[in-house]
C-alpha cells in the first residue's frame, strides 16, 4: 500500500496546457502515473500528447473518472482551482502553485476540510509513492520503493534525505511535501496519522524547519497516537530571529519557533533528531538493519 497517491490514482492536471503543467504532467505519466486528463477553461477538446483536455474538472470526473487533482495554475487562480476540484467530487487535491495569498487559503481550508478532502500544498513538491504514482515535481528517479514514510515542509531537503536513503539501499512507502506556507492543506499530524494506518510504512521520517509550532504539535501527537518509530530533522539552527528563511512560514517570532526549541520538544517525547540529512539517513539505516 501507500498513502495519498497509489495505483488507483487517476490524475487530472489543472493547467496541463501551460509550460509547467505540461512538463511535469508528462513526467508524471512517464513515471507510470495514470494521468487521465488536463483542465484548461476554453481549451476543452484539445489534448496534450494524447491526454484529453477538458474545460472543467467536473467533465474530467464524469468522462474519465478523475479522482485526484494536481494544480499548476497561476497563484491568482489557485484557490478557485481548489474549490472547483472539491465541488467536482475530487477526493485528493495537490497544489504545487506558490505565492497563493494566505487569506485565500484560509477560506479554502475551511471549505475543503469540511468536505473531508485530502489537500496537500500549496507551495509544495507534491506526493510520490515509489513504484506506484508521482503527483507533482518530486524527482522520482532518486527514490526507490520501501517501507519508510517521509513527510517534510521542505522540498529540497525531502530530495536530499530520500537520496541518502537510496544510497544506503533503503526505500520509501510514500514521500509527502506538505508545503512551506503559513497555511497549508495538511499538517504533519494529518500525514503522520495516515502513515500510522498504512501497512507498508514501518518507520517515519519527519523533516521540519523553523517557524510556527507544527513540529511541537506533531511531537505530542506522536507520543499519544503513533506506535511506529519516528525520526526527525529540523532545518534552521543558524537562522537569525525575525528573518524569513526560504519559506513564508519559516520565520522565528520571539522565543518560539527556533530549531533548538523544536528539537528539544521532539526529544522530550523520545523522538531522536538528527543534525544533518546524512545523519538522519544513517539513523534510519541503524533502526531498520
Amino acid at each position: 500500500m501507500a498513502i495519498i497517491v497509489d495505483n488507483d490514482t487517476r490524475l487530472v492536471v489543472a493547467g496541463l496546457t501551460g509550460s509547467e503543467g505540461r512538463f511535469h504532467g508528462l513526467r508524471n505519466r512517464a513515471y507510470g502515473t495514470n494521468v487521465v486528463a488536463g483542465v484548461t477553461p476554453g481549451k476543452g477538446g484539445q489534448d496534450v500528447e494524447g491526454i484529453p483536455v477538458f474545460d472543467t474538472v467536473a467533465d474530467a470526473v464524469d468522462k474519465v473518472g478523475a479522482n485526484t487533482s494536481l494544480i499548476f495554475v497561476p497563484a491568482r487562480f489557485a484557490a478557485d482551482a481548489i474549490y472547483e476540484a472539491v465541488d467536482a467530487g475530487i477526493g485528493t487535491v495537490i497544489c504545487i502553485t506558490e505565492h497563493v495569498p494566505a487569506h485565500e487559503m484560509l477560506r479554502a481550508y475551511t471549505y475543503f476540510r469540511g468536505k473531508g478532502v485530502t489537500m496537500i500544498g500549496p507551495n509544495c513538491p507534491g506526493v510520490l509513492s515509489p513504484g506506484k504514482a508521482n503527483a507533482g515535481i518530486i524527482p522520482a528517479e532518486i527514490f526507490r520503493e520501501g517501507a519508510i514514510g517521509l513527510v517534510s515542509r521542505s522540498g529540497t531537503l525531502t530530495y536530499q534525505i530520500g537520496h541518502e536513503l537510496t544510497q544506503l539501499g533503503l526505500g520509501n512507502s510514500t514521500i509527502v511535501g506538505i508545503g512551506g506556507d503559513p497555511v497549508v492543506g495538511s499538517s504533519f499530524i494529518d500525514v503522520l496519522g495516515k502513515f500510522q494506518d498504512d501497512p507498508q510504512t514501518a518507520l517515519i521520517v519527519m523533516v521540519g524547519e523553523i517557524g510556527g509550532d507544527e513540529e511541537e504539535k506533531a511531537a505530542a501527537f506522536i507520543s499519544e497516537h503513533v506506535t511506529k518509530p519516528v525520526l526527525a530533522y529540523i532545518a534552521g539552527f543558524s537562522a537569525p530571529p525575525g528573518k524569513t528563511m526560504g519559506h513564508a512560514g519559516a520565520i522565528i517570532s520571539g522565543s518560539s519557533g527556533t530549531a533548538l526549541a523544536k528539537k528539544e520538544a521532539l526529544e522530550a517525547r523520545g523522538i531522536e533528531v538528527g543534525t544533518t540529512p546524512t545523519e538522519v539517513a544513517q539513523m534510519v539505516a541503524d533502526r531498520v538493519k
